[in-house]
């Protein structure tokens, strides 16, 4: 029987208005570094599947050493002024998996919905592990260009490795194409470009389905509210993604976990669906 855990790995906070986005354009990314009005401690989430086939992991949540002196580039503006973190050691991958009596090098595949530090910050627990990523998302995340759109590639372990997420033309509801990370094809990962342009999102079929959705939005309520964060580079494209879960919520009994939804863990354990 395949089970879904939420695993935290620690708390943010960020500004409100990049959980809500305001304005259009260059203002949206503006608001953000301005407002004032913070979120509450919310939850830095990753996933792990439990599968006869093996355990799967989906992000590797936060690390540590995000309060280490100089870890966040203190030059880019939202680090210093539209996010704060509390992680500490136990809260990493490595040890939350233990407590669940899982090893990481027993990990059957990890899955990365992107790169960000919150959801990337605990490669470091993963040696050996068989990886997958976006190449949209790893070609976006390098070089400096990508530590100005806030990635941290330069805290990547050198020995990682990604393989490149394979698409192929098989719907599942109004997702045109996925990639099964199972030979029964029950778990897969579809495309949800919006947060950024290589996000994507891990399904768990079942009764109900389950939707491992990254950022696709803060919160179960936001999404059901067609409100678009602040963060996404194109709002049409998070609007049409966040469309298309609805519209499969709609088709199926669907249980939607974004990262950073404080309700997300309780919806898993009671397997509350998405209202439609």
């Amino acid at each position: 029987m395949t089970r879904v855990h939420a695993i935290r790995t620690g708390s943010v906070r960020i500004k409100i208005s990049q959980m809500a986005g305001r304005g259009r354009g260059l203002a949206r990314a503006g608001h953000i570094l301005t407002d004032p009005e913070w979120s509450g401690w919310v939850p830095i989430h990753a996933w792990l599947i439990e599968h006869d086939e093996g355990p799967i992991l989906v992000d590797s949540g936060e690390t540590a050493r995000i309060h280490e002196p100089g870890y966040l580039p203190r030059w880019h503006p939202f680090f210093r002024r539209a996010a704060q973190f509390q992680v500490a050691p136990e809260d990493e991958i490595g040890p939350r998996l233990r407590e669940i009596g899982v090893r990481t090098r027993d990990l059957r595949q990890v899955v990365f919905t992107h790169l960000h530090t919150d959801h990337a910050g605990g490669l470091a627990h993963l040696v050996g592990a068989r990886t997958w990523v976006h190449p949209i998302e790893w070609r976006r995340a390098q070089g400096i260009g990508g530590r100005v759109q806030g990635y941290l590639p330069h805290h990547w372990p050198k020995w990682w490795t990604p393989e490149p997420l394979r698409f192929d033309a098989c719907a599942f509801g109004p997702f045109r194409e996925r990639m099964p990370l199972t030979s029964k094809g029950d778990v897969f990962v579809v495309p949800t470009p919006g947060h950024t342009p290589g996000h994507v999102s891990v399904i768990v079929q079942g009764a109900p389905a389950i939707l491992i959705a990254g950022d696709t939005s803060y919160t179960e309520d936001l999404l059901v509210k067609g409100v678009i964060d602040g963060v996404s580079p194109d709002v049409d494209v998070a609007r049409e993604t966040n469309q298309r879960i609805l519209a499969l919520a709609r088709e199926r009994a669907l249980v939607y976990l974004p990262t950073h939804d404080p309700d997300s863990a309780d919806r898993l354990a009671r397997l509350v669906t998405v209202p439609c």
